[in-house]
């Protein structure tokens, strides 16, 4: 079930979907089933790789849920140069498979959608309408260049302990957001933390210019100055508009033995990196870098062979190369079933979407007796060391000043339209002041099992 307002055009709409279990012949979401009134040590057990089928989806397989429906929200950036809908649309595509194999305990999830264009007034009218007139129990999979700090404190009020996407600096700096991704800050702390690894002489960091980007730069900008490398920070105003200019700025600031370093959504980046290949720069630097959005199969198709190990991604979630996993064969068979709105395929969007609901079904099935923003938002923070198959470390909620859940991660780059490996599971850098202020708070996660 799916309840979506279309801001853009001013309209309210609402879509009602009740997926039947005869049209999920190739899908699974991997729900533990568990009804303990405390979350487990380790994560969802997907079914074996071969054995991949909608009856493994859920506590009922084959059963449609038809008690009282667990309202649940999420808001979202949806505008020119910026969307983080693939998000939200694969945290649907995770429910519905839920609510057609048994739902939670009999109740199908319904998921109210919220996207929002970077304007507080609305994304705080937004919050109000998910309480008042959704009268949602939790929020999942928020990813918002600003949400964050403009409702921070009215969920705090209200109780609510968001499981999200972090952006803004108060994803990860409250009591009550914990992001299944690093964010663009930690992101591209990966992304620079890979490239000085690789011993270049000079950073040239560039991003979107939004809001955030001196918290954001201030990660990179540590990072470099630990390394005493130079560093040089850009913005650009997207969507952009003349990507040969910013090509020619990026690498001429860089030199032959610098890297660049991008943090834009994928069609951004694409933009950027396509306007380097035409102009015969992809080789004028060392190498070039980006945050996770960049991890993404389309970019690699569209970029083609000669961007073969010459870009170099942050990935937050297990790389589209692992596919052996039974975590990964079920979001792959979910995205292709459900995912029809999931623009970007397989990808680090689409990934945080499938995790947050993951998590979030987990916690759910945990709550013995009524469905309230009391149970439901205790049963999210009492989530503890879960594997999600999609991270490298365990995720936790818990009681912490701050969440930082994610801060390990995974280099990727291109390889014939395809994101391959290339560094496996690597810590972000404690010398990031934030990093390591979550690390004393909360400590090193164990690795996921």
């Amino acid at each position: 079930m799916v309840g979506k307002r279309n801001h853009t055009s001013g309209v309210r709409w609402t879509l009602t979907t009740v997926a039947v279990a005869g049209l999920l012949a190739a899908a699974g979401c991997g729900s533990s089933g568990s009804s303990s009134s405390t979350p487990s040590s380790t994560g969802t057990k997907a079914p074996s790789t071969a054995a991949v089928s909608t009856s493994q989806c859920g506590t009922k397989p084959g059963t449609a849920a038809t008690g009282t429906p667990i309202p649940l929200g999420v808001i979202v950036t949806n505008q020119p140069g910026t969307s983080f809908t693939d998000i939200s649309n694969m945290a649907a595509a995770y429910f519905a498979c839920v609510n057609a194999n048994g739902g939670i305990k009999g109740h199908p999830i319904k998921y109210y959608v919220e996207t929002e264009q970077t304007n507080p007034a609305q994304i705080a009218a937004d919050a109000k309408q998910l309480v008042q007139t959704d009268h949602v129990l939790g929020i999942v999979g928020n990813t918002s260049i600003i949400e964050c700090s403009i409702d921070s404190s009215y969920w705090q009020k209200l109780g609510y302990d968001i499981i999200d996407s972090g952006i803004a600096p108060e994803c990860y700096s409250t009591p009550n957001s914990a992001a299944v991704n690093m964010g663009p800050r930690y992101s591209s702390d990966g992304a620079v933390q890979y490239a000085l690894s690789q011993h270049v002489s000079k950073i040239v960091f560039d991003q979107s210019n939004v809001p955030g980007t001196g918290y954001i730069a201030a990660g990179p900008s540590a990072l470099a100055a630990a390394a005493h490398v130079p560093i040089t920070q850009l913005t650009e105003n997207v969507p952009i508009s003349d990507a040969d200019s910013v090509a020619i700025k990026e690498v001429d600031d860089a030199g032959p033995n610098g890297a660049v370093v991008l943090n834009f959504t994928p069609p951004e980046a694409l933009i950027i990196l396509q306007a380097a290949q035409k102009l015969g720069l992809e080789d004028r630097v060392k190498l070039w870098g980006c945050s996770t959005p960049c991890n993404t199969d389309f970019l690699a198709t569209s970029l083609g062979p000669k961007w073969n190990s010459k870009l170099f991604v942050n990935a937050e979630l297990t790389p589209p190369d692992v596919t052996s996993t039974a975590t990964m064969k079920l979001y792959e068979a979910m995205l292709k079933q459900y995912g029809t709105a999931v623009s970007g395929g397989i990808g680090s969007f689409s990934q945080m979407g499938f995790t947050e609901a993951e998590i979030a079904v987990h916690a759910l099935e945990t709550i013995n007796g009524p469905y309230t923003v009391a149970s439901v938002n205790a049963a999210f923070r009492a989530v503890k060391n879960f594997s999600t198959g999609m991270l490298c470390q365990a995720w936790t909620y818990g009681s912490y000043p701050m969440h930082i859940p994610n801060n390990e991660d995974y280099t990727v780059t291109p390889n014939n339209g395809k994101m391959v490996t290339a560094q496996g599971c690597n810590q972000i850098s404690s010398v990031d002041p934030q990093i390591k202020a979550y690390r004393a708070a909360a400590g090193t996660a164990p690795l996921a099992g």
